[in-house]
């Protein structure tokens, strides 16, 4: 818009001295610059009575103009410097808030498949990566983003790793994943970490490292095109229940975790008539000791540490972890 107006100026006067006066178009120009920019040159060619009145007109409307052009631009660069200083502030007081949250370190094609998922689970997380523009991407859709570089550890502390619950390392490479790890568990050692490794020869250094879970994305893409060959039914139904966004539907495989307050230790999943009451179905119970149980039979009791892998409608597995923690 300032552009225009200036433009319009320009072109105004540049037309009116070359009709009232006959000025030579580009002596036009230049006396309907030096006219609004008030830098005090004389006229460059005698200007008529009727010039001059003109020439009075032109030096109101465009200093105004003028005047206005440089108030817009220096509010404009103001407005970016307060913007910035308070988004930083915004994000800084966020982050402080984060209890019990994840850490998501990359967001290249991997990290946003894992931000995608801890969205829709509505899980307090931030993503943390020394690219801008993947950054504001992740911005753009509504995440907690900060720029830093997570082989510092001052970085990982201002972002709450000592609070965080778990942490998912998917940077480029796996030497970068492997030192994150290192750095991670150093800082909170109850940290659950899940890691992205390119090279089959990385994954004992990362179980080394402390990973608690590895995954290797080209080859868990291969074994889903062979089963979607293989067995195509049995892919379109783990399909469905992974990948409900896509599908369509509410239907999930969840875990609900027993704690050894609730009321429920001690009823068998035939008390609670989890299918018919809940709606939901139990897959398998993982015992506080690694134990784990599939397709576990009725009479199994609920012991305290549990955590029930189930499968159902959100809402209803939403409704079962709050039957199971009493409310």
């Amino acid at each position: 818009m300032i552009a225009a107006l200036l433009a319009t100026v320009l072109l105004i006067g540049t037309l009116g001295f070359v009709i009232i006066d006959h000025y030579p178009w580009f002596d036009a120009f230049y006396m309907s610059v030096i006219t609004i920019t008030t830098v005090g040159y004389s006229e460059i060619r005698p200007l008529s009575q009727s010039g001059r009145i003109f020439n009075s007109f032109l030096l109101l409307f465009g200093v105004s103009i003028m005047f206005f052009a440089v108030g817009a631009i220096t509010q404009s660069v103001i407005e970016i410097q307060f913007n910035d200083v308070f988004q930083k502030r915004r994000t800084k007081k966020m982050i402080d808030q984060l209890r019990d949250h994840y850490i998501l370190c990359g967001f290249g094609r991997v990290g946003r498949g894992a931000a995608a998922e801890l969205m829709r689970t509505s899980v307090p997380f931030i993503v943390v990566d020394n690219n801008a523009d993947r950054v504001e991407r992740a911005m753009r859709a509504g995440m907690l983003a900060v720029l830093a570089d997570v082989s510092q550890d001052e970085n990982l502390i201002d972002i709450g790793i000592r609070r965080a619950r778990g942490l998912i390392a998917a940077l480029p490479t796996d030497a970068e994943n492997v030192f994150l790890i290192l750095s991670a568990k150093s800082l909170n050692g109850t940290l659950k970490i899940a890691a992205r490794v390119a090279e089959e020869g990385s994954e004992a250094k990362m179980k080394h490292a402390g990973a608690d879970a590895i995954f290797m994305p080209y080859s868990m893409t291969g074994y889903r095109l062979a089963q979607s060959i293989l067995r195509p039914h049995v892919f379109e139904f783990l399909d469905i229940t992974t990948t409900t966004s896509s599908m369509g539907l509410n239907i999930g495989i969840e875990q609900v975790e027993v704690s050894s307050h609730s009321s429920q230790t001690g009823k068998s999943l035939k008390d609670l008539q989890l299918r018919s009451e809940v709606g939901v179905i139990v897959l398998a119970i993982r015992r506080s000791g690694g134990k784990m149980m599939f397709n576990p039979p009725a009479h199994t009791n609920l012991e305290g540490g549990d955590s029930l892998i189930v499968m159902g409608a959100s809402e209803d597995v939403q409704r079962l972890q709050n039957i199971v923690d009493g409310n």
